[in-house]
């Protein structure tokens, strides 16, 4: 048990932040919040609450249904303020208000100019004690999708690569060739279904064949939007990333977009411009320049996406980094290098690679027989 209240503040967030991480990948536009209501004279956890698919009910609200009369004069930890500007519903402070919380601890506050500082105001008028700042740093990470909507117009990035011992990929000739484990695979997709959509260039597709879906038990449900950068229009109808997204159970998952700067003469002859599942997407990415993925990124992010997973391929990736907008890297490293051809993606030490991009590597761990690195924005 924690020896202080600092401590068992900081305890008790770290479950709140870990009920957010639940609800990434199906929350957004809204953002993935983890809520807990506690009794503080006997440790015990009276209920948890996180972000509802489809962004409500909000894990405030949530965690107190589940609370019921129980919540009255206990504490709830939350991890980003609560919404308290007017609509159709009571707000979240309304009802924090309303159950008689006696106090709450909340990690970050919203950027959203909406609610920035409205929802602590009207908890505190209320006579509840609010308390701001206990695990800022691991709340503003599982929130920071949202936070870059807000404050950059854009989603948090996160590219992931599967790299050989050599640190090159294996070069593929339209079907997928594996260079790490399947533990290290099913991490991967385990992070599909934390984004909200997923974003390769035609040429992985081309040369992979990709479903980009996510295929891990129980999370079938959860794939992202898929997302092109085909400036060409070079994807077949017949790739399997259309013929997977037809399998998925609802019409919003089953959104393949293009980016492209093709002509509308050249969309109305695609095959995929007037499919009912897929949505062209004509963001006009000016190829591996700044100026195209940034106007890419905001364009995703005005239509709800606020996590995007860059998968690949090489080219992607150099593009990504090169104009400086990934926040994260997810890197799985096989110990065995590839036997067939490959293409180079990193020189012999990966940390200098990424620090050259101002990413530093924050955790390494096993997947498997091979290496998971973890590089981050320093700024983050």
């Amino acid at each position: 048990m924690p020896t202080s209240s600092a401590e068992f503040d900081r305890h008790m967030m770290d479950i709140a932040v870990r009920m957010a991480r639940r609800g990434l990948g199906t929350t957004a536009p809204n953002p993935s919040v983890g809520a807990i209501v506690v009794d503080e004279g006997t440790g015990e956890v009276i209920a948890r609450g996180w972000t509802q698919p489809g962004g409500r009910p909000h894990a405030e609200k949530e965690a107190l249904r589940r609370a019921g009369e129980r919540a009255r004069g206990r504490t709830m930890y939350l991890t980003l303020e609560p919404c308290a500007h007017t609509g159709r519903l009571p707000t979240c402070a309304d009802a924090m208000v309303m159950a008689g919380l006696k106090r709450v601890v909340c990690a970050i506050p919203d950027p959203n100019p909406i609610v920035s500082g409205r929802g602590f105001a009207q908890l505190s008028d209320a006579g509840i004690k609010v308390e701001i700042g206990v695990q800022a740093d691991e709340a503003r990470l599982v929130t920071l999708g949202h936070i870059l909507a807000q404050t950059a117009q854009r989603p948090f990035v996160q590219l992931k690569m599967a790299l050989d011992a050599g640190h090159a990929v294996a070069a593929g000739n339209g079907a997928p060739v594996w260079v790490t484990s399947p533990e290290a695979r099913a991490y991967a997709h385990l992070l599909r279904a934390e984004a909200d959509a997923i974003l390769v260039g035609a040429g992985t597709v081309l040369a992979d064949d990709p479903a980009l879906t996510s295929r891990l038990p129980g999370l079938t449900d959860r794939s992202p939007r898929r997302i092109i950068v085909d400036g060409s229009l070079r994807t077949p109808a017949t790739a399997k990333v259309y013929s997977a997204a037809d399998t998925l159970p609802e019409a919003r998952f089953r959104q393949v977009w293009l980016a492209t700067r093709a002509d509308e003469a050249h969309l109305a002859a695609s095959p995929h411009a007037t499919n009912r599942d897929h949505v062209t997407f004509d963001s006009h990415p000016e190829g591996p320049s700044r100026i195209g993925l940034a106007t890419l990124l905001a364009r995703l992010a005005r239509n709800g996406v606020t996590r995007l997973l860059v998968e690949g391929g090489p080219e992607m990736w150099a593009a990504f980094l090169a104009a400086g907008l990934v926040d994260e890297a997810i890197v799985a490293v096989s110990p065995v290098k590839s036997s067939g051809p490959t293409i180079p993606v990193a020189g012999p030490d990966l940390e200098q690679h990424f620090a050259a991009h101002r990413l530093v590597c924050v955790a390494r761990r096993m997947a498997g027989p091979d290496t998971l690195h973890v590089f981050r924005r320093e700024s983050e």
